[in-house]
């Protein structure tokens, strides 16, 4: 096929995406294009999806990963595998039939009374390159998945699930096939989230070392989601889409660009291309509507060690090339291409996932201004300060439930899905202390400085919930899973157990 063909066909895709999010009838798109064109119904944007626009682009998927929709107009296959607690079983969560959207229902029918994990991620590539859970690596403890109800979302008026990461999740394969080794072009995008970020390494899609170790300069190629400025300074106030290429989280050129202001949109299209010898580039979009934004496309870093890169091939989702696993992120979607995408096919992609129709799931809970009581699910004791103490840097203990009236808190929104959580009694909210970033942080009371190091998230969790430092990512945690009044309350990495899972009730 000559260049100019491929251009042709692509600019029909983004005109008939383009049509879709204007509102226009199917049968209109259907007119737009040609019906003597190959694969002409894979074109169509009522109906195509991102690895048919990419084969036709010329540069294939080699991985695609979903838990929401088909990545493909044919594939109807298994997309994730969710496994129970109760009782081990694990079941495959595929397409609705006729939809091309994740059969939600199945995993709430199968999940229901208990808390299951997303144990597998389908790769719907002909390639098969699979993720399963993260074992330990250079950097990082072996990784817990992913809480498979914790992350509801609306796609084209479906009701599925996407992929929560907390400190300590993550998804690897160091066996694949097809993906990009040493200097070869490589493309990638993920849809993320710019609500659901922290600043410590590193919520990656993509690339990576066979090892789960750090080999080095360019050894990695995947594309970094989160508020982590690795080099200063960084512009605007982010989260950023970034290059991980290891040793750095590149900005643009040698890693500081200030034009890469950042998106913090709730649903963000993240784009890294690299041709692994002289150029890479960065775009982000709004997921929801409108095009992408170019925040960098030219030399890569010549530093050492990124011309040519050393690609390695193994795919990894939520952690860095060593498993550095402390970071937070939302995971809906991704590919990785073999070949340098085109312009034209990015803004392809874009229109395809835009007309996808990506919208938040509504929560009324936990309601503002309502007391509620914190009581851990393993041990059944709730949530107060030391001794019912007021004072600033009253650290967190576990107490017989009812006992005390210092056991009230309430939910008040910070923006972007997040709460400050207050003390009824001392008036303060909960506060990871110093902010710190490693497991067995502690929390205290403290007077609200309106920082991050205060907000939470109360993620569904089964029929309970975590609650997870936004700050740091990390979760509430009972001390050693202690069950004795007195047990201290800190933060760490989640490990899918009840000594995290929570009960908040008024």
């Amino acid at each position: 096929m000559h260049v100019s063909d491929i251009s042709r066909r692509l600019m029909l895709v983004i005109g008939a995406a383009l049509l879709v999010v204007g509102g226009l009838a199917g049968s209109a798109i259907a007119g737009v294009l040609s019906p003597a064109a190959p694969a002409a119904a894979a074109l169509n944007a009522a109906t195509s999806r991102p690895c048919d626009i990419y084969a036709v682009g010329g540069t294939r998927c080699v991985a695609a990963y979903s838990t929401v929709r088909a990545l493909y107009l044919g594939y109807h296959g298994p997309l994730y595998r969710v496994t129970r607690a109760s009782d081990g079983a694990s079941a495959d969560i595929g397409v609705q039939p006729g939809t091309g959207y994740a059969n939600a229902a199945r995993q709430d029918a199968f999940c229901a009374g208990t808390v299951c994990t997303i144990t597998r991620l389908y790769d719907q590539s002909p390639e098969r390159n699979d993720l399963g859970i993260e074992p330990i690596g250079g950097n990082g403890s072996a990784d817990a998945g992913a809480i498979a109800n914790a992350l509801p979302v609306v796609v084209d008026g479906h009701h599925v699930y996407g992929v929560s990461v907390q400190a300590g999740v993550g998804y690897r394969n160091d066996v694949t096939r097809g993906v990009p080794t040493g200097a070869q072009p490589q493309g990638a995008y993920m849809v993320t989230s710019g609500h659901h970020t922290d600043p410590v390494c590193c919520f990656d899609f993509g690339n990576a070392e066979t090892s789960n170790t750090d080999t080095g300069n360019g050894h990695m190629d995947a594309v970094y989601f989160g508020n982590l400025c690795w080099f200063k300074p960084c512009g605007g106030t982010g989260p950023w889409v970034e290059a991980d290429m290891e040793n750095g989280l590149f900005s643009g050129g040698n890693g500081s660009d200030s034009s890469n202001t950042g998106n913090s949109s709730p649903f963000v299209t993240a784009m890294l291309k690299n041709n692994g010898t002289t150029t890479y580039a960065l775009k982000d979009g709004n997921a929801a509507s409108g095009a992408l934004a170019t925040r960098y496309e030219g030399p890569l870093p010549d530093i050492g060690g990124y011309t040519p890169m050393h690609q390695e091939g193994s795919v990894l989702l939520g952690t860095g090339g060593d498993d550095s696993n402390g970071s937070d992120g939302s995971f809906f979607e991704g590919v990785i291409t073999a070949g340098y995408p085109s312009t034209a096919t990015d803004n392809a992609i874009q229109a395809n996932i835009v007309a996808a129709g990506y919208r938040q799931a509504t929560s009324s809970f936990p309601a503002a201004g309502t007391p509620y009581s914190i009581s851990n699910v393993n041990s059944g004791t709730s949530v107060q300060p030391d001794n019912c103490a007021t004072t600033n840097g009253t650290g967190m203990e576990l107490w017989t439930t009812g006992a005390t009236g210092c056991q009230k808190w309430t939910f008040t929104s910070a923006g972007n899905g997040h709460y400050i959580i207050t003390n009824v009694t001392s008036g303060t909210v909960l506060d990871s202390v110093n902010c710190g970033i490693l497991d067995g942080t502690l929390t205290d009371l403290w007077t609200s400085l309106g920082n991050t190091c205060q907000e939470w998230d109360v993620t569904p969790v089964g029929d309970h919930y975590t609650i997870s430092n936004v700050g740091n990512g990390m979760v509430l945690d009972a001390l050693d899973c202690e069950t004795a009044n007195g047990t201290v309350v800190r933060q760490w990495a989640q490990l899918d157990n009840t000594c995290q899972q929570w009960n908040i009730t008024p």
